[in-house]
């Protein structure tokens, strides 16, 4: 693609990025056939290749955004499948974070907008405000449920029926290997999935004990900055960043860390990226290191020698979350290690597409976001499942909300097969199946 982009625009980090972003794309139109707002709405201007069209016509121009743009960019979900697609090897993750940024600073939303986005960033990324926030939601919920905008009855339905007590395990603190100790990792607690889910936290931590692995938790940790920077509020999302370089900097400068294991892939995604996001700071070289040493839970385990596990007449539709599978290109492990570990493992028919949870956005797009868990929910239950497995809180607490079966996490499961407990979601079924 042709740019024209100004020198002077150029001498600024993300529009250089977004210049050679561009470039790279060829208009095939490739991206289109796995867009899943494009399959949903058929709307050109909401596939990757019409959202390329407006992005770089609103940052060449240097322009004030309008609103039909805004709608647009919004209405994309972030799940990459375009980037998995594309033959030309066009990053659309760069491109988006830098529009939704330009936007965040030149776009004034109207009032309900901003006060809704205000709010999940002042709430989702802190884990006692979101515990406190969800007990308010229960008790208002009738009110709630009545609002006439969407957004808002999203927000009430997304509590779940039961919010876990605070696990201490998510204390900073290190837990002892069993027996020899082979590996020793930090482990990323996340923020939002404290609040909802602690179970799978505690699961990863047993787990990785029993696998020879000295685990910490690094005092001072806390959210990725996802959240935010998919807002576009890159300050406040730098912030969260730099603090968890500190503080697993000192953990690899001291003692050491063989990983930086995370079990939530949207996180996974954005502290990868950390790299590029401090590429042209003086934290470059420390986001590197930490960009380096994260792993996926999944990914970690395969560098392990895992132990062989007693076949479980189970049978577990994997679902692939969209950050995992395309942000971070995950696509076996989570499968091989749930048949090495005894599950029979089933795929759903158009496994690539999103379920619709996409950090904030079943929130601030609940009729989109809908529409995908419904496709989504269908293709999962046609397998016939036990049980339905994900990589991701979001998906997970996505599709729990419409399937017939226990939606647990990966992890959950592995534990389970190597000595662990039952998963909770799975011991509350009633099944003659658990062992």
């Amino acid at each position: 693609m042709q740019t024209f982009f100004k020198e002077e625009q150029l001498h600024v980090p993300d529009f250089k990025r977004s210049n050679e972003i561009l470039r790279a794309c060829v208009h095939c139109g490739f991206c289109t056939a796995t867009c899943p707002t494009y399959q949903v709405l058929g709307d050109e201007l909401d596939s990757p290749r019409g959202r390329i069209y407006l992005i770089k016509d609103m940052l060449e121009q240097g322009r004030t955004p309008d609103a039909a743009t805004v709608k647009h960019i919004d209405r994309c979900l972030s799940c990459l499948a375009c980037m998995t697609t594309c033959p030309s090897g066009v990053h659309y993750m760069h491109l988006v974070d830098h529009a939704r940024a330009y936007i965040e600073e030149n776009y004034k939303r109207p009032l309900s907008d901003r006060f809704l986005r205000f709010v999940l960033a002042a709430i989702l990324p802190y884990p006692m405000r979101f515990r406190l926030a969800m007990f308010a939601a229960k008790l208002s919920r009738p009110i709630l449920r009545r609002f006439p905008d969407a957004r808002i009855r999203a927000m009430a339905d997304m509590v779940p029926k039961t919010i876990p007590p605070v696990s201490r395990n998510d204390d900073a603190q290190s837990f002892a290997s069993k027996g020899v100790r082979k590996k020793r990792v930090a482990l990323m607690t996340g923020c939002a999935q404290k609040a909802l889910n602690t179970d799978i936290n505690d699961a990863t931590i047993r787990l990785l004990t029993r696998l020879g692995c000295e685990v910490v938790v690094a005092e001072g940790q806390g959210c990725c900055g996802a959240l935010t920077h998919h807002m576009g509020k890159t300050d406040q999302s730098h912030k969260f960043a730099q603090t968890n370089l500190s503080v697993w900097g000192k953990e690899i400068h001291s003692k050491g860390l063989d990983a930086i294991i995370i079990n939530t892939s949207g996180c996974g995604t954005t502290i990868k990226d950390y790299g590029h996001m401090f590429r042209d700071t003086n934290l470059a070289e420390d986001a590197k290191t930490v960009s380096a040493r994260a792993m996926d839970i999944t990914e970690f385990l395969m560098t392990l020698d895992v132990p062989e596990s007693q076949t479980k007449s189970i049978k577990v539709a994997y679902h692939a979350a969209c950050s995992l599978q395309h942000g971070q290109q995950v696509k076996t492990h989570p499968k091989t290690l749930l048949k090495a570990f005894g599950f029979d493992v089933v795929e759903p028919q158009d496994a690539h597409l999103c379920c619709g949870s996409a950090g904030t956005y079943n929130l601030l797009q609940p009729e989109i976001s809908t529409a995908l868990k419904e496709r989504k929910v269908k293709t999962l239950m046609a397998t016939k499942p036990d049980v339905i497995a994900a990589g991701n809180i979001g998906c997970m607490m996505q599709i729990g909300s419409a399937a017939e079966v226990p939606v647990v996490h990966t992890v959950e499961l592995l534990d389970w097969a190597t000595g662990g407990p039952v998963p909770a979601a799975v011991s509350h079924c009633g099944w003659s199946k658990i062992q």
